[in-house]
């Protein structure tokens, strides 16, 4: 556990669901920079549980009366995803900072008005994309950028399992629901292709891009079949380099998601597990000038928590985000439209020239 820090920030936790009980309360209490003030839902049994298991000072089931808590600096916005946008701008109009979960948002228009705001409050937002806090894929990320020249191909793929969610009930904590949740208008689950673009997709979305760049374009191919949804993406990166995405749910298998790059001076090869196992990547690094293979052990694997302090590191020392930030909430947005758009289509897609909602 990390040694708590005499400086901290106060965090208030919005929304008591699966990803809060399972991530965000733990990561709070845990941070050797953070310290849980306040949880809130509308669902009182809830926020009540939660606040007296994890020692919140206050709690509240009116997202108003908390953001005029003077005493929190920032707020995790841990909802459906329909919700980010309202929550995260209604947090920075109070001066509070933000942590929001991934996606940032549904539709281009409200993560580039998001994005304008951040930029006018002064605040930081960092988006949830907790996999960039992987130790291993950090490794990765400091070979491609010193060492290993110029980039020819990355391969990723992301492949929800059939076996998923009796590996999560077995790992995560027992998720408590309420009676009385507030809900989207819409169930996101009544459209899995869009919900499965919006859990997964911007996750892989967002790997490549923390390895390899700004992508600009991209040419899809999507299947359904039966139970399945697929993903094939061959990817423009900035830097010229080529690319190719894998996004299938679900499976008949094992969780299956890593990737594979090809550089100038070496290659990198990865085996990212189930996020819930806090276990991070083997990832492999090949340097041509050896003949050797390197791989970081990467013991701490709370990726979640690694965020939160990162996050926290930035408020208090007044410095840059160092995770994803809103531009990156913004780019990886644009990304899943030209992808659902180029499949839709069958034609190759332009990030610049997307615009509407996933």
């Amino acid at each position: 556990m990390s040694v708590k820090r005499d400086k901290f920030v106060n965090f208030g936790i919005l929304g008591c669901g699966p990803i809060a009980q399972a991530a965000h309360f733990e990561s709070v209490t845990k941070g050797r920079n953070t310290r849980l003030h306040a949880i809130c839902d509308v669902a009182g049994d809830l926020v009540n549980r939660f606040a007296a298991t994890h020692g919140a000072e206050c709690s509240y089931t009116n997202y108003e009366e908390m953001l005029a808590d003077p005493q929190i600096d920032a707020v995790i916005v841990a909802t459906a995803d329909s919700f980010h946008v309202p929550a995260s701008l209604a947090a920075l109009a109070a001066g509070k900072h933000v942590l929001c979960e991934k996606p940032l948002g549904v539709t281009l228009e409200e993560v580039e008005k998001l994005e304008a705001a951040v930029r006018v409050s002064g605040l930081k937002l960092q988006v949830g994309h907790m996999k960039r806090f992987d130790p291993a894929l950090q490794t990765a990320k400091t070979y491609i950028d010193d060492e290993m020249g110029q980039m020819i191909a990355f391969k990723g793929w992301y492949c929800d399992s059939t076996h998923r969610y009796a590996v999560t009930d077995a790992v995560q904590p027992l998720i408590v629901k309420s009676d009385a949740p507030r809900r989207p208008e819409k169930d996101p689950k009544v459209d899995l292709k869009q919900y499965y673009m919006l859990a997964h997709g911007c996750h892989l979305v967002d790997t490549a891009r923390f390895l390899c760049g700004e992508i600009i374009e991209v040419q899809a191919r999507h299947l359904q079949r039966l139970d399945m949804y697929s993903w094939f993406i061959d990817v423009g990166f900035a830097s010229g380099a080529l690319g190719h995405l894998d996004l299938t749910v679900a499976v008949r298998m094992d969780w299956h998601e890593g990737f594979q790059l090809y550089g100038e001076n070496g290659s990198v090869i990865a085996k990212t597990f189930n996020p819930w196992y806090f276990k991070s990547s083997e990832v492999d690094i090949f340097r041509e000038s050896t003949g050797e293979v390197s791989r970081v052990l990467g013991a701490d694997g709370h990726f979640f928590r690694r965020q939160l302090e990162s996050f926290a590191d930035a408020i208090l020392e007044s410095s840059t985000v160092d995770g994803a930030d809103a531009g990156d909430g913004v780019a990886t947005v644009r990304a899943m439209l030209a992808i659902n758009q180029s499949a839709k289509s069958g034609r190759k897609v332009r990030l610049a020239d997307v615009d509407g909602a996933i």
